[in-house]
């Protein structure tokens, strides 16, 4: 029963990764229903049975969060290419459906995201995806490593976790401006609050870019620092990687106490070594950084 059911899910999570990666091709039923070998006669109701809304939602949703991605922080793409992009025969038939999902025209989106109903948007697509999206986590997963201490820029973000969408935008504005590419320049996250405190305003996450060059703030409030070197536990997370907070809760909860290790004083981070939109999101990749004795 239990092979009988993970054989289901694979199949389904199939059907996610092949519409992730082929979002710019026609993603008609029967395509999707042969990817799962299902008939297409009972695949829509499997589907919407198993994720909480239907294919053809499911695939607009997704190209819509590419297309927002696309607008916030990759300034080069013009807004038609970007419909097209998502699904639209013309500019205009894409800014009606995006005003209607987020209250804004897609110009004024690229200027100034409002997140709030963004988020609220996107929790149907994000729902669907965790329901067999869940990783489990073996100590096999966790390698010991010695880290060099990294020369970072860092821009704080502190406050409400529904505004850090505004604080990346600025961010990667920032390091773009800098000429600091993520290819060339290593990209970390440091936590130094939970995923969610009691109170949103304690919520706290400074974004770093590795660089050893001076720093031209440029307007910007960008400080020096440093990812201090020395042992760390990591864990290299595959796919989803918006949401790390399963990943660093094994590595405290189960990995430490198990292996017999004590944390050091710094807080765990991430080094986020490839992005969406530019890969699919389950090709996104990042490492987990838990700071060691």
């Amino acid at each position: 029963m239990k092979a009988a059911l993970q054989n289901y899910q694979a199949r389904m999570r199939r059907v996610l990764d092949h519409i992730d990666r082929h979002l710019d091709s026609d993603l008609d039923l029967e395509t999707v229903s042969g990817i799962a070998a299902f008939s297409k006669f009972h695949f829509h109701r499997q589907f919407t049975a198993t994720f909480g809304l239907s294919v053809h939602r499911y695939v607009q949703l997704a190209r819509m969060k590419r297309a927002s991605h696309r607008l916030a922080y990759m300034g080069a793409q013009s807004v038609t290419d970007i419909a097209m992009d998502a699904g639209y025969d013309a500019p205009d038939a894409f800014a009606r459906a995006f005003r209607q999902r987020f209250g804004q025209s897609p110009s004024s989106f690229r200027k100034s995201p409002d997140w709030e109903p963004w988020l609220a948007a996107f929790g149907p697509l994000d729902n669907a995806r965790s329901k067999l999206m869940q990783k489990t986590f073996t100590t096999d997963d966790v390698a010991i490593r010695d880290v060099p201490p990294t020369p970072v820029a860092i821009m704080q973000h502190r406050g409400d976790p529904a505004t850090l969408g505004a604080t990346i935008q600025r961010f990667i504005a920032w390091r773009t401006a800098a000429g600091l590419h993520p290819k060339t320049s290593p990209t970390f996250n440091v936590w130094r609050s939970e995923r969610r405190p009691a109170s949103p305003a304690d919520y706290s996450v400074d974004l770093c870019v590795g660089t050893d060059q001076p720093i031209e703030a440029n307007g910007e409030q960008i400080k020096a620092g440093e990812i201090p070197g020395g042992r760390c536990a990591v864990l290299r997370v595959v796919g989803n990687t918006d949401n790390l907070e399963p990943a660093a809760l094994y590595l405290y909860r189960h990995w430490l106490p198990a292996s017999g290790e004590e944390a050091r004083d710094f807080p765990i981070y991430c080094q986020r070594l490839r992005f969406f939109p530019e890969v699919p999101e389950h090709e996104t990749v990042a490492e987990l950084f838990l700071p060691l004795k």
